[in-house]
């Protein structure tokens, strides 16, 4: 329950810190932190408008989206406590119940008959493809090192104790990092502020969404962001006390927010060719994860 907590308060003020960084970059005072949930509770306040070419998959889909990146919440772990959901393989669960959301997102653009929604779709499913097996070799990798396979019980039995050990642990927070980018369609993938349908992928799906479906499909991109930052931060608090593990959760989100914010004013989105190929790059990273865990565990051969 900690976990869960703890992460909505996060995704408060996550795309806010984002925003700000970026303001801050460009030379510009920029809003207040709270104020991209100010929006959200503006639009969660309006009614929604359905084309009448869609049916109801459209009407239920940001739903289901939202409520899955909920459930997948209730798996993650908060230092020495479990979370909402635990059991063995349940990072499987937490890969698969993202990707339910994600398919019903998919179909809600296509259920549209708009062809620059289709596009977006077609997209989106594409660099989901490409990003899960960088996850599960990751995952994987850690559970072969920690001989469980809980996120509960890998980040409690992940002890670095040599200099690979620390190197694989700055490349998985590296993959982790480049994820939660891609899964919430950020910069290079994406941009978020982009306007031309030709080059968009998420926001180019959720054109017909408006009032209170939009509202939840921005802020389940907030808590996205906020649940990768959780994973990051169960690297380093799992063996500490317990009131130090709060102020450094929020600390390792206050430090990824900004991270975000910095590497999106400071980088040039990819040409859309180019994608795929920085996508399935970070399947290698995980591979070399992989084969790092072996060395560590003396069975590289």
């Amino acid at each position: 329950m900690i976990s869960f907590v703890v992460i909505i308060l996060a995704s408060l003020f996550f795309s806010g810190i984002i925003v700000r960084t970026k303001s801050i970059a460009s030379g510009r005072k920029g809003p207040g932190i709270f104020q991209p949930m100010k929006d959200i509770f503006r639009l969660l306040k309006k009614g929604s408008v359905y084309s009448e070419t869609s049916s109801f998959v459209f009407q239920i889909a940001p739903s289901i989206y939202f409520a899955s990146v909920l459930m997948a919440i209730m798996v993650i772990p908060f230092g020495k406590s479990e979370g909402i959901i635990s059991f063995d393989g349940d990072f499987i669960f937490f890969a698969y119940i993202l990707a339910l959301g994600k398919f019903f997102s998919i179909i809600s653009a296509m259920d549209t008959g708009s062809s620059f929604e289709g596009m977006g779709a077609s997209r989106e499913a594409l660099y989901s493809l490409l990003v899960e097996p960088a996850f599960f070799i990751l995952m994987g990798s850690f559970a072969l090192f920690t001989g469980h396979t809980s996120f509960h019980d890998i980040f409690i039995s992940l002890h670095f104790g040599s200099y690979v050990a620390y190197a694989l642990g700055c490349l998985a927070t590296f993959v982790l990092i480049m994820i939660a980018m891609i899964e919430n369609s950020r910069m290079p993938i994406d941009d978020p502020k982009t306007h031309l349908e030709l080059t968009m992928i998420h926001e180019v799906m959720i054109l017909d969404n408006s009032g209170f479906d939009l509202g939840l499909i921005l802020h389940a991109s907030n808590l996205k962001f906020a649940m990768y930052g959780a994973l990051i931060a169960n690297f380093f608090i799992d063996t500490l006390p317990f009131y130090l593990t709060i102020p450094i959760f929020f600390a390792v989100q206050l430090i990824f927010a900004v991270a975000v914010g910095v590497f999106e004013s400071f980088s040039a989105r990819f040409r859309m060719n180019h994608n795929a190929q920085f996508i399935f790059a970070l399947t290698s990273i995980a591979l070399l994860i992989f084969f790092g865990v072996l060395m560590v565990i003396g069975k590289f051969i």
